[in-house]
């Protein structure tokens, strides 16, 4: 039954189950999109039925015991248990499925090496390199690195970033070895992935504006499909709350109030009292009535919604009308 069900019903499903104190103390370890997602799939979870609910408790509990067992004594061990307990085939499909949750990421050592050490070693790598140790990175550090790469390097690197999908065991123990030199205490690494247009949208996300926007600029003359959908994942519907007051009165302005009812179904409660605060009281009621009777919303029409809400925010930076916080700052004028 369990494998019939997507990951996000299991998950919403295990996480009623647990009830609301633990449910929350789970969802303050995931990350803000994690929460989103989760919180839509829960408000569209529907009925559920003891063998669905049996079914998502039992695979939990078998995962758990198999990553007790992974970790106290090896992949072996717990693949004779589980083998003992579960039959070869079922075995199997548990270990597959915590093994790469469970290895070292590649990479480690330099994620506590300074920024300046790591871009005077890289910057002297292939690009096909540098993106692949950017993409194991955490994207503020690899933001600082790619900024600091010459402007050359920039471009290549961060369309690099944007094709990988997955990188091979040896691919990757090959870097490994080329920076032991350097650098010591490498980790080996099953297969993982790597990289995709997410991670290049965070470490553009990241960067300051100017050289964001030098980047953007130039990419978007060499690859225009590619430069757009970095450009779609580099702001999401949760990052309103970096705004200003102001410029979400602005966005505000320009905003269906259907969409906006439709989009904050999937929004964090911190989100809604952002957009409640910079409304008038009329306003707030009317807009608090139409999510409250809106029932059960397709995530397809969440996202949609969502998705409108950007391209306004987008359109409104570009004129200079407002402006966005980036990770690596910016310069005002007062």
């Amino acid at each position: 039954m369990a494998g019939k069900l997507t990951g996000r019903r299991k998950a919403a499903i295990l996480l009623v189950t647990m009830g609301p104190e633990r449910a929350a103390k789970v969802l303050k370890n995931l990350d803000e999109s994690e929460v989103e997602m989760l919180t839509i799939e829960i408000a569209n979870l529907g009925k559920v039925t003891n063998e669905e609910r049996k079914a998502v408790l039992e695979e939990f509990q078998n995962l758990t015991k198999a990553r007790e067992m992974i970790i106290s004594g090896g992949i072996d061990y717990a693949k004779e248990m589980l083998i003992k307990a579960f039959g070869p085939e079922k075995a199997m499909q548990i270990i597959e499925r915590l093994v790469s949750n469970l290895s070292v990421k590649p990479f480690e050592f330099m994620r506590n090496a300074d920024v300046v050490q790591i871009v005077n070693f890289l910057q002297s790598e292939h690009p096909q390199t540098i993106a692949l140790v950017l993409s194991f990175l955490d994207p503020r550090i690899a933001a600082q690195v790619l900024g600091a790469l010459p402007e050359n390097l920039q471009l290549e690197v961060i369309k690099r970033i944007s094709l990988l999908e997955r990188a091979s065991p040896d691919v990757v123990k090959e870097v490994e070895k080329l920076l032991e030199k350097k650098f010591a205490g490498v980790a080996t690494q099953t297969l993982s992935a790597v990289g995709g247009l997410d991670t290049a949208a965070e470490i553009m996300n990241n960067l300051d504006r100017s050289t964001e926007k030098n980047i953007m600029e130039r990419l978007t003359y060499e690859a225009p499909e590619l430069a757009e959908e970095i450009r779609r994942r580099m702001f999401v519907f949760e990052d309103i709350l970096k705004l200003d007051d102001r410029s979400v009165q602005l966005v505000l302005r320009e905003v269906n109030m259907q969409d906006l009812a439709v989009a904050l179904k999937g929004a964090s409660e911190e989100l809604k009292q952002k957009i409640f605060n910079n409304m008038s009281k009329r306003a707030q009621q009317l807009l608090k009535d139409e999510i409250e009777f809106m029932g059960p919303v397709r995530v397809k029409d969440v996202e949609e919604a969502q998705q409108k809400i950007i391209n306004i925010i987008r359109r409104l930076e570009e004129a200079g009308e407002i402006v966005i916080a980036r990770g690596g700052g910016e310069e005002l004028i007062t």
